[in-house]
């Protein structure tokens, strides 16, 4: 059995299984028996798998286009919808652009990527300076939102959502890259290309995600690894794990022990950014 304490005892693996944990960089000169850095990072990302990819765009207030990946992503809640993703700061403990750009504009899009994007989405997780568009950069064909007021997708992208900012909670963490956002989106917009339904449920053999695993790994969701369990018990909890919002308020009868989050320009009653 292997068990370790993060940050205070080592796991005495060749790679950190928690999560993906980037390579190991040695600051200073290694002895002459030290491995490459590549093959000796420390283990944590590979237990957490596989984890959905969050591909978020965003633009500047001084209209430039951003576009990343970030596999410390997923959904919330279902009524009504939000989403996160999570960006550590960089080697040099500066906030991603991402993060800056959905505070700063109010704004967010989530575009799922897919396998015959991952060398596009691949590509645009390399660290650019904030003046770069890397949509531009990359090669990544735009297509405007329709319901957010500035904020670019990837058009190839057969799942999109427009998201409206609504908090961020910035983890402490050990420095340069430990520290941590965690970006909070309300859904409001959600596009699905046509061509992935099939009797009007979206198939994952047509989407074809691609998911983050341990180290540079990643998988390939196809139709065939796709199977179904219906929890046992009361059936109408069953709303809840299907996200249908209309049923749950149906058998729920339709409001009490809830915020009202509708406001008349759409956007949400309320909000906040904590920080550590």
């Amino acid at each position: 059995m292997v068990f370790y304490e993060p940050g205070k005892t080592p796991h005495g693996l060749p790679r950190d299984p928690f999560k993906v944990s980037p390579p190991s960089i040695h600051l200073t000169p290694a002895p002459p028996s030290t491995t490459h850095p590549l093959t000796n990072p420390p283990p944590q990302k590979a237990c957490v798998t596989p984890r959905p990819i969050g591909w978020i765009s965003t633009r500047s207030l001084t209209g430039i286009d951003n576009l990343a990946p970030y596999s410390q992503f997923n959904n919330l809640s279902f009524d009504p919808p939000y989403v996160m993703f999570a960006a550590n700061q960089d080697l040099h403990r500066q906030r991603k652009d991402s993060t800056v750009n959905a505070e700063a504009t109010g704004e967010f899009c989530w575009n799922v990527a897919t396998w015959e994007l991952r060398e596009l989405v691949n590509a645009t997780a390399e660290w650019f300076a904030p003046g770069v568009d890397e949509f531009a950069r990359c090669g990544v064909e735009k297509e405007s939102a329709r319901v957010l007021r500035g904020c670019s997708m990837v058009k190839r992208s057969p799942v999109k959502f427009e998201c409206r900012y609504y908090s961020t909670v910035r983890l402490p963490g050990n420095a340069p890259m430990g520290a941590v956002d965690v970006v909070i989106g309300r859904v409001v917009a959600v596009h699905i290309d046509e061509g992935v339904l099939t009797e009007g449920v979206v198939d994952l053999g047509k989407v074809q995600p691609i998911a983050r695993c341990g180290y540079h790994q990643y998988v390939r969701i196809m139709g065939e690894a796709v199977f179904e369990m219906v929890i046992p018990g009361d059936e109408r909890q069953g709303v809840g794990l299907e996200g249908d919002a209309e049923m749950a308020k149906a058998l729920g009868g339709g409001g009490g022990g809830g915020w009202n989050l509708r406001s008349e320009d759409g956007g949400l009653g309320g909000g906040c950014a904590a920080r550590a």
